[in-house]
């Protein structure tokens, strides 16, 4: 055997890579480790959950790998920099980033670790449980169950949508923007329903741009893109139906109402807070909903600051439009028709509204794709 440094940085390379591969001894097409919901494919250097592709760098892949291959044995600092940088200088830094990319793409944490264990000053370990797995035939690796996923993705933002828009309309009567004047039930039973078609609509299409994006890479600029085409195209949807609507009906517009632009800012909103939530990490997602609460929140300040409407804003423009309607808008008609007194509380009401659908929807989001890792 060569005594060489260098030899002996390849012969320890082939080690690692001889355990990873040893499991196709067990029948399987091509070696493959399992471990939780995640399989690694080594032949195709691949790493899969639910036999969807996970993006992870050819470097970083080769960390874990060897992390996988010592199966809960320590695996020093040093090693890290002889087989994977493979002697290259790099920092302590470097490797830390790597783990900590490595962690994100497992949604594990640092301060209670599922699969990655840190062992202070010295290196790192990899504690889950390993089982063989076939790794997946060429099929597989061509047509992976993204459906499902993108359809389980919509409908859980579409209800979360709908939640929020349940939420709002109840707020109507609390706070006063809206006076029951064809009874308190039926107006109830009104403003509820229509914010729950909407809601649904709205957030079934953002979380399908979401979802959409996303299929390509964790990047926070494919989320806020999809968030945003998505809010584009059902704002536009629904305000050119409305506005055609009344046209139609009243022969009137409706005026300035909800629109294209307010459907791109709120779609905005959730794909930036939806990305920035996965960054957290697994055990840290109870905080990732509430940065969509406050990402919505300031989504609505944007849009009163530049004159954008939600649904408060936009009923109490068609009362205002519409005088002998029953739509009756308590404190938010007097405050329209009185143009110097400040309108706080459609304001309110619009912040209020986008902190609700940003982290109904990206609550949403969260909770389906955690119980899609852990199988359920």
């Amino acid at each position: 055997m060569c005594s060489r440094p260098r030899c002996r940085q390849r012969d320890r390379k082939s080690g690692w890579q001889r355990r990873v591969f040893a499991l196709s001894a067990r029948g399987m097409t091509e070696p493959a480790i399992s471990f939780g919901p995640f399989v690694l494919d080594a032949a195709d250097r691949r790493l899969l959950r639910a036999g969807e592709p996970v993006e992870v760098s050819a470097r970083y892949f080769d960390a874990l790998a060897l992390l996988v291959s010592e199966g809960g044995r320590l695996v020093t600092k040093e090693r890290f920099h002889e087989e994977v940088w493979r002697g290259i200088p790099v920092t302590d830094e470097a490797l830390t980033q790597c783990i900590r990319s490595l962690r994100r793409a497992l949604d594990d944490d640092a301060a209670a670790p599922r699969f990655i264990e840190t062992v202070p000053r010295h290196g790192y370990r990899f504690i889950a449980p390993l089982t063989g797995a076939p790794a997946p035939g060429p099929a597989a690796r061509h047509s992976p169950p993204v459906v499902h996923d993108i359809a389980q993705d919509t409908a859980a933002a579409a209800l979360g949508g709908a939640s929020a828009g349940i939420v709002g309309g109840l707020l109507y009567l609390t706070l006063g923007l809206i006076s029951p004047s064809m009874g308190t039930a039926s107006t109830l039973l009104v403003l509820v329903s229509m914010n729950l078609l909407l809601g649904l609509a709205g957030g079934g299409a953002v979380g399908l741009g979401v979802s959409l994006m996303r299929r390509g890479g964790d990047a926070v600029w494919r989320a806020a893109l999809g968030g945003t085409a998505g809010g584009l195209l059902v704002g536009a949807v629904a305000h050119m139906i409305g506005t055609d609507l009344f046209e139609l009906l009243f022969g009137r517009s409706p005026g300035a109402v909800t629109g294209a632009a307010e459907g791109a800012v709120m779609g905005l909103a959730v794909g930036v807070s939806f990305a920035t939530a996965m960054g957290l990490g697994y055990e840290r997602q109870v905080l990732g909903a509430a940065t969509g609460l406050l990402s919505g929140a300031i989504a609505g300040v944007a849009l009163v600051a530049t004159g954008g409407k939600l649904m408060a804003g936009s009923l109490a423009e068609l009362a205002q439009q519409f005088p002998d309607s029953r739509l009756g808008m308590g404190r938010a008609g007097a405050m329209l028709a009185s143009a110097g007194e400040p309108q706080w509380m459609i304001a309110l009401a619009t912040v209020i509204e986008g902190a609700l659908f940003a982290g109904g929807v990206v609550g949403a989001l969260l909770v389906v794709r955690r119980l899609r890792i852990s199988g359920r």
